[in-house]
């Protein structure tokens, strides 16, 4: 049986990953993107809103997942349908479609410090392809927190701690989030610093150890409009507090303001979920079984558009919002229907398999 509210919880997120890239090309406050646009200041807001918890929530619902598909197959399917799902698509894309966000770099930053000419063609693929990764970055945290959790399971085969997280009770919730803070503090790469493996690996046990169990699910329903309360809150004081500076900066993010709005704004969606969001609709339907190509194909798309609206009709700073949802909107499910059903390029980028092992699956988070 499906669990409506996750892949809800899923699809909407996934959503909010794309309006949150729309609104990041054109920040104002300090993030690296591929263009050097000038957007609307104000527009700022919805980036402190949603970075500190979004993808916290999804490798969340990632662990959560995780439990459910081990529970009808063995460890070594779940790991062998990772990589095919996962980890091929997240290598593939670098270099299949990543490049086009690095050419797009270069249009607006010299790369090669003048030298252009004299750099080899596949050197400048190469590199454009490695700063191209966007979004795909996902995709490799949580092929390596699938292998923790594989080398977990093997030590903990009685599933212990599982059985004592399920347990957890109102206080122990509030408490977490020293834990996250802490894991914020650790396993962080030095220079992409995207790489957050403390924190992401983490939330993803906690998916898979803590949330996934029906008990817990209960407790967080109940209460859901409390921990919704909490991250509003928290949220509000978040953004006043940073507001000017850098948020995707390691400083910010390991920071317990950070790390508190993250966890409370995660435990009251999985409240809320379950509370209201656990049915299907078509368009969920729709959406689920697309979310992870939507996943991947977005940004380079994204960049392409809004290097065309910049060269090509000199938008003022409002008016690439709106041309780039709504050519976003219109391209990319055309773009996911095309490569879906192309050959070879399906399984590479969308972790969709051929029609020998075709069981109604498309690539999965």
């Amino acid at each position: 049986m499906r669990k409506h509210e996750i892949d809800n919880l899923r699809c909407g997120i996934v959503l909010v990953v794309i309006l949150y890239h729309i609104v990041y090309l054109f920040n104002s406050v300090g993030v690296i993107s591929n263009v050097t646009i000038q957007g609307v200041p104000q527009m700022d807001v919805f980036l402190y809103l949603c970075y500190p918890w979004f993808m916290v929530c999804l490798f969340v619902l990632a662990g959560m997942s995780a439990r459910y598909a081990l529970e009808v197959r063995t460890d070594r399917q779940f790991l062998k349908e990772r990589v095919h799902k996962i980890l091929i698509p997240s290598i593939a894309g670098i270099f299949i479609i990543g490049w086009i966000s690095g050419f797009i770099t270069s249009r607006y930053a010299d790369m090669w410090g003048g030298n252009g000419a004299a750099i080899p063609g596949i050197v400048k693929y190469l590199v454009y392809c490695l700063s191209g990764i966007g979004p795909l970055w996902f995709c490799h945290e949580l092929f390596l927190a699938s292998l923790v959790l594989f080398l977990i399971r093997k030590i903990d085969k009685n599933d212990r701690v599982g059985t004592l997280c399920k347990k957890a009770t109102l206080p122990v919730l509030f408490l977490l989030v020293l834990l996250v803070w802490g894991s914020a503090q650790i396993l962080n790469t030095p220079l992409i610093e995207v790489y957050r493996n403390g924190i992401y690996i983490f939330m993803f046990l906690l998916g898979y150890e803590l949330f996934a169990w029906e008990e817990l699910q209960k407790l967080l329903e109940k209460y859901a409009l409390l921990f919704l309360g909490i991250a509003v809150i928290l949220g509000v004081v978040y953004t006043a507090y940073y507001w000017g500076e850098n948020y995707a900066a390691m400083e910010n993010l390991k920071s317990l303001l950070t790390n508190s709005y993250a966890w409370f704004m995660t435990v009251a969606l999985i409240g809320c979920g379950k509370r209201w969001w656990n049915k299907e609709t078509a368009f969920t339907k729709y959406f689920r079984r697309r979310s992870f190509g939507f996943y991947v194909l977005h940004y380079p798309l994204l960049a392409v558009f809004a290097w065309v609206m910049d060269k090509a009709f000199h938008l003022p700073s409002w008016g690439f919002y709106p041309a780039l949802l709504v050519l976003e909107a219109a391209a990319l499910p055309l773009c996911y229907e095309a490569l879906s059903r192309t050959p070879v390029l399906k399984t590479l980028l969308l972790g969709i398999p051929g029609k020998k092992k075709m069981n109604g699956k498309a690539g999965a988070f």
